[in-house]
């Protein structure tokens, strides 16, 4: 039985989106992934990124925060701009400052953790907020630390990578994304590498995030996370927007048949 969803964050003409895209395409040669997306997320949006395999979803995340260049699109950050710049078929980013920047207020997530395996936790924690963002090495510390033990990882700060599990690397490497108090998070997959008795660790690391009102975009295929805390949920099909909407609307089915079929087995599990 599916619990009472997040309420949706206001959205109407006076709010800025946190991300804002328009006629977003990415094309690989002649193969195109992305195939003219339209989306909006506003701040304290919860939104979980379904689809099934190769239909675009990851491309789309990275996209957003450019480690993918779009072939064609607009987006924006916090109601920022990026400066992309049309040369031949495909865009360039015209200000790498301004990518760096804006990296730290939408930090992203990756499936396979990304930490740095010749560091420790701690360090790792600490490596991007002391020469990226120029703070304190004390200060940057102390909210390390604080992380950890939000996480419940304080007992592995000295450990390197390879001596964690892979829910404890994960569980690293969102404290990591958070010690840069970035405005948005950016979940590829989180949970995906992970073998299933690890999952619920990262979850409920997640979920805790999620009730504090954290801009949130998952891509995800945690059916009952993505139905239960997400505030709206967007269905990607061969790198078209098919279905969007309230989740317990879309899982209750009848709102979109292409939909309804991709989380049949969900539902009848």
């Amino acid at each position: 039985m599916a619990s009472a969803s997040r309420p949706a964050a206001a959205d109407n003409a006076s709010t800025v989106p946190a991300i804002a895209v328009d006629g977003l395409h990415k094309r690989y040669g002649a193969i195109e992934v992305l195939k003219g997306i339209d989306f909006r997320a506003h701040e304290g949006e919860v939104i979980s990124i379904l689809g099934a395999s190769g239909s675009g979803k990851s491309t789309f995340l990275r996209c957003l925060n450019l480690l993918e260049l779009p072939s064609a699109g607009r987006l924006q950050i916090f109601g920022e701009q990026v400066d992309l710049r049309q040369s031949g078929d495909a865009l360039h980013i015209g200000n790498r400052r301004q990518v760096d920047r804006l990296r730290t207020q939408v930090a992203m997530v990756f499936q396979n953790f990304c930490l740095w395996s010749h560091m420790t936790v701690l360090e790792n924690l600490m490596e991007a907020p002391i020469h990226v963002q120029r703070r304190g090495r004390g200060e940057v510390r102390e909210e390390a630390e604080a992380m950890l033990r939000r996480v419940g990882l304080i007992d592995r700060a000295k450990a390197y990578p390879a001596q964690l599990s892979g829910g404890q690397q994960q569980r690293a490497a969102i404290a990591r994304a958070l010690v840069m108090k970035p405005r948005g998070l950016l979940f590829d997959e989180p949970t995906s590498a992970l073998d299933p008795e690890l999952v619920g660790e990262v979850l409920k690391v997640m979920r805790d995030l999620a009730a504090e009102g954290r801009t949130m975009l998952i891509v995800t295929h945690e059916m009952a996370f993505a139905r239960d805390v997400s505030s709206r949920i967007v269905f990607l099909e061969q790198g078209r927007i098919k279905a969007e909407g309230l989740p317990l609307d879309l899982f209750r089915g009848g709102v979109n048949e292409r939909f309804d079929q991709f989380i049949s087995r969900f539902n009848q599990a």
